[in-house]
């Protein structure tokens, strides 16, 4: 028993024994659009700080509305087509 106890306070002394760092996952085109408007904002700072989760319901809403308002104002139905626009842009440069 005296050895299960040592077992445990060793993996509590070393925090997080036994879990998987968290692996970072590319960005999808959705992402990218949104760190994009984010930046336009001014809320990159904050997301970068504290994520995207500690952002306000006010911002979190600043942020998709400028989304779709971009994307209306380019004629644009889905961001399928905004890639695609930006993609075209990466080739002519």
């Amino acid at each position: 028993m005296e050895n299960i106890k040592t077992q445990q306070d060793k993996k509590n002394s070393t925090g997080k024994k036994g879990k998987n760092k968290k692996k970072k996952k590319p960005l999808t085109p959705v992402d990218k659009f949104k760190i994009e408007v984010a930046k336009e904002l001014g809320l990159w700072p904050k997301v970068k700080q504290v994520g995207w989760a500690g952002l306000s319901a006010a911002e979190t809403g600043q942020v998709g509305g400028y989304m779709t308002r971009k994307l209306r104002k380019k004629k644009l139905k889905n961001l399928n087509e905004y890639q695609a626009l930006q993609m075209k842009r990466q080739k002519q440069q």
